[in-house]
């Protein structure tokens, strides 16, 4: 109903654990154990869910229960996801999804989470293949993702689906997509009384309204509920961010990212650290103190991480950002090269906002 950051489900999980140790109830203890890593993972402690991921993987393993196996690799598909972690969580992923069965394991969501593991593993999949240099087969997760959720008839599983589709194509850069999405997560999360999906859904309508040129009443939403999960803050920082650039509001633009990059470091969520950084390059660049030197700093630190996570379509992004600058300073060749680079590795989604703008900016450079 509100998420596993809400104060109520860290009360909840801690006293079933409680009980479960002084009843020595270790069937029990499995989902408790499960539900404390998702609760630290949504609450910015992904370091303490990993650690509960792999004693759950160890437990299940030792159990040799197939469906215990599943949810261990299902809370850790989603742990590593947020600390950038992609290539392993993809590998959880796919040990978990091969085991899973929609009939078998139709009532897990009573259990763990509230959602369908398979759609889950599939929401993943999806925002993993985008980051990683995927963006048609992102899509196509998405959509899988989304007829599975329709056809087990759970509320908050389908709430969860589509605000997953609505992610994929914010990423693609598709807005009409975005907001047929996000009306259709808002219309179904509040019929159900399902608050996380609402506020979730509102911005991205904040972001929305900001694309459209509805700069100050999209910032207001976005402020609005950007502290509703600590796990999607980076993405939703990095939006605020942005639109606060288009709107000249340089200044809280890069303290909320400094901020922001403050926490990823503490936590280990790193799944959205290089678009941070690219985008604090970009606010010191149109700051009324322009700052080309730390601006190129950044953008440098984001392609770093980017590459270091094989998170191709981040990479990307930082590369152009790096090419504008350095044609802005002479340096044709260098920018022609770098983004010559990274534009050659792809091999579909060239219809995508990304790759037409890197395709545009790579004439320039020619």
């Amino acid at each position: 109903m509100k998420g596993f950051a809400a104060p109520e489900v860290v009360q909840t999980y801690t006293e079933a654990r409680g009980t479960c140790e002084r009843l020595g109830d270790t069937v029990q203890l499995f989902p408790v154990l499960w539900g404390l890593s998702r609760v630290h993972n949504y609450r910015g402690g992904t370091q303490v869910a990993r650690e509960l991921g792999e004693q759950l993987l160890d437990l299940a393993k030792r159990a040799q229960d197939p469906q215990l196996l599943l949810e261990a690799h299902h809370t850790l598909w989603a742990t590593l996801f947020s600390l950038g972690e992609f290539t392993l969580a993809q590998d959880h992923y796919q040990q978990g999804i091969a085991i899973y069965d929609p009939q078998q394991h139709a009532q897990h969501a009573s259990l763990y989470g509230g959602h369908d593991p398979g759609v889950c593993g599939l929401r993943h999949a999806s925002q993993m293949l985008w980051l990683l240099g995927y963006p048609d087969q992102a899509l196509q997760r998405s959509k899988d993702a989304l007829a599975l959720a329709q056809k087990l008839s759970q509320p908050s599983t389908l709430s969860f689906a589509l605000y997953a589709s609505a992610w994929v194509h914010q990423h693609r850069g598709e807005r009409q997509a975005v907001q047929e999405r996000v009306e259709t997560t808002i219309t179904l999360a509040t019929e159900q009384g399902l608050t996380r999906w609402v506020v979730q859904g509102r911005i991205l309508q904040g972001w929305l309204l900001a694309e459209q040129g509805k700069g100050r009443e999209g910032i207001l939403q976005m402020r609005h509920g950007g502290a509703a999960t600590l796990r999607e803050r980076p993405h939703y920082v990095a939006l605020l961010a942005e639109a606060c650039r288009k709107e000249g509001q340089m200044e809280e633009g890069v303290a909320m990212v400094i901020e922001e990059l403050a926490r990823v470091h503490e936590t280990g969520e790193r799944y959205y650290e290089a678009e941070l950084n690219r985008v604090k390059g970009e606010l010191l660049l149109k700051h009324a103190v322009r700052d080309e030197v730390e601006a190129e700093c950044c953008f440098q630190k984001g392609l770093d991480v980017a590459r270091s996570q094989k998170a191709r379509s981040l990479e990307l992004r930082a590369a152009m950002s790096l090419s504008r600058l350095w044609q802005r300073q002479g340096k044709m060749p260098e920018a022609r090269q770098l983004l010559t680079d990274i534009y050659g590795w792809f091999t579909e989604g060239f219809d995508t906002a990304d790759l037409k703008a890197a395709k545009a900016l790579l004439e320039e450079l020619t």
